[in-house]
């Protein structure tokens, strides 16, 4: 899985910066970011390199949270594809794009 060392954010002393509101607004700007790649377009006639730019800022913010949080990145996504698999039964959800309580 990956990591974030924080070597870039420390030469910068921007870690004063990246308490877990910050951080999640940042992630939240970036996520907007990406789907701007997206607007007003057919899927695949999205930019791949403008992507690939704003899903590494996705990714940083994500990391840097999870960084803050001392989370296991591996252990919280597990974790959650476990609730994920209660929510949705392959036997009801198997495809169907419906929400669990609609199931």
């Amino acid at each position: 899985m990956a990591t974030y060392d924080g070597k870039f954010r420390d030469e910068r002393n921007w870690q004063q910066f990246h308490n877990p509101k910050d951080l999640s607004l940042a992630l939240s700007i970036e996520a907007s970011e990406l789907l701007e790649a997206f607007l007003w377009k057919a899927p695949e006639a999205a930019d791949p390199e403008k992507v690939k730019e704003e899903l590494a800022d996705v990714l940083a913010y994500a990391l840097l949270l999870c960084d803050t949080y001392n989370f296991d990145i591996e252990k919280i996504i597990l974790e959650k594809i476990e609730k994920n698999e209660e929510k949705y039964p392959v036997h009801k959800a198997k495809g169907t794009a419906k929400k669990y309580n609609e199931l």
